[in-house]
């Protein structure tokens, strides 16, 4: 038997059905899944559910890199013009 892909989306509203008050059997039904299937993805859903209202939050590490990046990019553009003034004097 082919295995069926579903995507996050289609997961989402399978799962908030189900948290609405649709009957678990009927969803299932519905869609051709199994209640342990469909038990299995409300778990994921509840246990990521604090990430929907998480705020970014960037590491010093990765603050780090970006003012490197920003400090490399800027040596590039220096470095750049000063090859071009060399390449006009010949």
């Amino acid at each position: 038997m082919k295995r069926r892909k579903w995507t996050s989306e289609t997961k989402v509203l399978i799962v908030l059905s189900g948290l609405r008050g649709q009957k678990v059997s009927d969803i299932c039904n519905e869609h051709g899944i199994s209640q342990s299937q469909y038990y299995q993805w409300r778990d994921q859903f509840m246990s990521n559910a604090s990430k929907a209202f998480a705020t970014e939050q960037i590491s010093k590490k990765q603050q780090r890199l970006e003012s490197e990046n920003q400090n490399l990019k800027g040596l590039v553009g220096e470095l750049t013009l000063e090859l071009k003034k060399s390449e006009e004097w010949l």
